[in-house]
């Protein structure tokens, strides 16, 4: 059975918050404000800290749990693992436990919380923080931690032809994934995604970024596993940025999906980007 549980917040750090919260405010329509260390990019069931660090690294990932019954039941399934200090100036609920991945990339587990009120741009259809990705080069480790360790599910598997594990997508709830994990010679983070409502959104959230000449660097296309329209953007570190529509909903006990690793696997329309 699924986690039961959602992205809430990412954290990211950056050689230049400001430079990086100013586009991720015009270009994703977020608020900004200071926070320790950076800025807190913020809209409507989206938010994003961003900090002075090394370029292309996730601080932390958020993710708040459905219902106070399967937040009790992940505490129980934690218990006897190592836990991790969380950030200082981490402002989540109290009791929220912290767990590095072999990585060393810190995800933050809270009890159920609040979806974000920040006021919306009345031009630009919602968007949903809803899952982000990570570059490895510890596939198979990073994959028996989170569903083994973690409780997160396989929604589908890419192998190459000699069978190496070459990406996964995995689910926290009925979503395809929450988080996917990418073979790559470094570790790195790789990019998040806003989901928008419908094909209509997707068209207005183009139309913004020609507006203010952003350019869309892939897309717009259709992704194999989770069946999901997309287009990408990248921000000032090189991170890809993503709106996303119609990811599957999983039902539950859902065979995991095997892909090959070929360029039509990420774009079932064309062009793709492959991380190795």
């Amino acid at each position: 059975m699924e986690l039961q549980a959602a992205l809430h917040c990412l954290h990211i750090f950056s050689p230049d918050p400001l430079a990086a919260a100013r586009f991720y405010g015009t270009t994703y329509g977020m608020t900004q404000e200071a926070a320790p260390g950076g800025y807190r990019c913020r809209g409507p069931g989206r938010v994003l800290q961003i900090s002075e660090g090394p370029v292309n690294q996730l601080c932390y990932a958020q993710f708040a749990l459905h219902a106070d019954a399967v937040w009790q039941d992940f505490v129980a399934r934690v218990d006897g693992l190592a836990l991790t200090a969380l950030p200082a100036g981490f402002a989540g609920p109290a009791g929220s436990l912290g767990l590095k991945d072999p990585d060393g990339n810190l995800m933050v587990f809270t009890p159920p919380m609040t979806a974000d009120v920040a006021s919306q741009n009345p031009t630009l259809p919602p968007a949903t923080l809803q899952h982000f990705a990570l570059r490895t080069p510890n596939l198979p480790a990073m994959l028996a931690f989170y569903t083994e360790q973690l409780g997160f599910v396989l929604s589908d598997a890419v192998r190459d032809p000699e069978g190496n594990l070459r990406a996964c997508f995995l689910r926290t709830d009925k979503l395809h994934h929450a988080l996917a994990l990418f073979f790559a010679p470094i570790s790195c983070f790789d990019h998040q995604s806003f989901e928008a409502p419908d094909w209509h959104s997707m068209r207005v959230w183009g139309d913004h970024m020609g507006t203010i000449r952003e350019p869309i660097v892939w897309g717009i296309g259709r992704h194999g596993p989770g069946n999901d329209v997309f287009f990408m953007v990248r921000d000032p570190d090189g991170n890809l940025a993503e709106i996303s529509a119609e990811i599957e909903h999983c039902a539950p006990g859902r065979e995991a999906g095997l892909w090959a690793h070929e360029e039509r696997t990420l774009n079932l329309w064309g062009k793709a980007i492959l991380r190795s």
